[in-house]
């Protein structure tokens, strides 16, 4: 019987890669391999708690380094992009890495890296037994992932990824606040979830395809590029980032859960997780919805300013000090939110600029709190006191975070609000510009009134100045641990964060640069695509 087959060789150039992939191009997908291996191997020594802070810094530290050589290769090579399976785009799930993923995902990884040090103290046996250290690595395979992907849909997988490691964290320990943390937490985001599955299902009906690149290219070539379907998916993911960032009016999530966990836990989320739903705020609207981000520019405003005055009056209401910090967490938001709004080069550099110092500084200033806490044995405002005597250098450096988180100078926080007034008002839109003066203000009096009531006074209420600091002494008890404050677990991390807020703020011209090159990126994403299609 003769065969069925061809003889002739199949060409698969025209939709297959044929070449080989460049050594130095697997730093594209280095970061998300890293943090999964890293995550196996500290789940796989989940019973040998010496080890596992051990493996799990070691593996961060490499993806600190990886992330570096990707951020040098797109600074010299331009975007880059590598399809899996070596299928040609569309086809192939693709990541694409510009200036703005391989700037973000490299300072996640550094503050994962400072988190993993932190916790070596603030997290006891049974935390490291019950899954810290894999969830912390794993979830960094999720934000890399998501920093990094070409693909809405892998986008969305990022997204769970980086969820489900979440939910892990929050309830270690099992106490009742972390459950009720837990659930009003999982529940928001899991709406969320949902609006962002639907509005994705909708945009591949529209166009066919997932790829962010391809979807750019076909949105360029409609005739109205804000129609009613397509402003319908533009809401939904609105909706879903919204959510994910704690902008108002779906906020009340993070106030109500971010002050439960473990501190790291607290400064691991304050610092990353609402800062991926900017981020795809920033890639759905700007590189592939610019019309639907028009259209709603006056709803990303309103936004904006609506999350900027609930976060700095919410923390000037706060008398414990995590939550006032929760509340500053959703004032940065506001922030960032607001450079999108302006949607010019100059305005979407001031957001990313201000979302690289925003993930600085918040998780900074949570490890702070976490020291405050060991210090005096309690986050209650009323009840602190008298901590400058006790530790002058804790002092200026908490202050020196109060003057970075206020937007002052000489710090990271004061270039990027500049930039994100001065496009505001170049635009027309001076409510906004003074709504983010305004939110710097009220947040200079909060964390003035925190630095005055733990630090300047000299005990708590109650007592005259110059007694007992509070119920605690100097060492309390955090995760079933003795977390004395003399191990360099607990002050080098809070020193390499507070030294990059200082070196960003006296020599802001590496990160304005980067954060131009991220802006101009979305703006004008010529680049982005070339590296997808190739001369298309």
């Amino acid at each position: 019987m003769a065969s069925t087959y061809s003889s002739e060789k199949v060409d698969y150039s025209a939709a297959m890669n044929l070449e080989p992939v460049a050594a130095a191009d697997w730093l594209i997908v280095a970061p998300v391999l890293v943090s999964l291996i890293g995550g196996a191997v500290c789940l796989m020594m989940r019973k040998n708690t010496d080890a596992q802070p051990k493996l799990a810094i070691l593996f961060l530290a490499l993806l600190v380094l990886v992330n570096f050589g990707l951020l040098i290769r797109v600074l010299d090579q331009g975007v880059i992009t590598m399809v899996m399976g070596g299928w040609l785009p569309p086809f192939g799930i693709a990541f694409t890495v510009d200036a703005l993923g391989a700037t973000l995902s490299l300072i996640a990884s550094i503050v994962a890296f400072c988190a993993g040090l932190y916790g070596i103290v603030t997290v006891g046996t049974t935390g490291r037994r019950y899954g810290f250290y894999p969830f912390l690595v794993l979830l960094m395979a999720g934000v890399c992932g998501a920093f990094l992907t070409g693909d809405i849909f892998n986008l969305y997988v990022w997204f769970e990824v980086l969820l489900i490691s979440s939910y892990g964290m929050l309830v270690l320990g099992n106490e009742k606040p972390q459950l009720d943390g837990a659930v009003k937490y999982g529940v928001l985001n899991l709406i969320g979830t949902n609006f962002f599955l639907i509005g994705t299902g909708m945009i591949y009906g529209v166009f066919g395809t997932l790829n962010m690149a391809d979807i750019a290219i076909k949105m360029s070539e409609l005739d109205s590029p804000a129609s009613g379907t397509l402003l319908t998916i533009a809401v939904l993911y609105f909706l879903a980032f919204a959510m994910k960032a704690a902008a108002f009016p779906v906020n009340f999530w993070l106030p109500a859960s971010y002050h439960t966990p473990n501190i790291v836990v607290s400064a691991v989320f304050a610092g990353l997780l609402t800062k991926v739903g900017v981020y795809a705020l920033l890639r759905i609207f700007v590189l592939i919805m610019p019309g639907s981000r028009e259209a709603l520019a006056d709803l990303f405003a309103l936004v904006a300013i609506l999350t900027l005055m609930t976060g700095a009056f919410g923390a000037l209401a706060q008398s414990e000090l995590r939550r006032l910090l929760g509340y500053l967490v959703i004032a940065g938001i506001g922030s960032m939110l607001a450079g999108i709004a302006v949607g010019t080069t100059l305005a979407l550099s001031g957001a990313i600029f201000y979302a690289v110092h925003s993930i600085i500084v918040m998780t900074a200033l949570y490890m702070a709190s976490g020291i405050v806490n060991m210090m005096s044995g309690t986050y209650d405002l009323r009840q602190l006191g008298g901590l400058y005597q006790r530790n002058v250098a804790f002092a200026a450096v908490f202050l020196v975070l109060a003057f970075a988180v206020s937007g002052l100078p000489p710090f990271s926080g004061f270039w990027p609000k500049v930039l994100l007034v001065d496009a505001a008002f170049a635009d027309g839109r001076a409510l906004l510009g003074a709504a983010i003066l305004l939110s710097g203000f009220l947040t200079t009096i909060a964390m003035g009134r925190v630095w005055i009531y733990a630090f300047w006074r000299g005990g708590p209420e109650g007592t005259p100045d110059g007694e007992s600091v509070g119920p605690g002494a100097a060492t309390a008890v955090a995760g079933g641990r003795a977390a004395g404050l003399a191990g360099p677990a607990v002050w080098l991390p809070l020193g390499i964060l507070t030294a990059m807020i200082v070196y960003f703020g006296l020599q802001p011209e590496w990160m304005l640069e980067l954060s131009t090159r991220g802006a101009v990126g979305l703006v004008e994403p010529r680049g982005y695509l070339r590296s997808v299609f190739g001369g298309l």
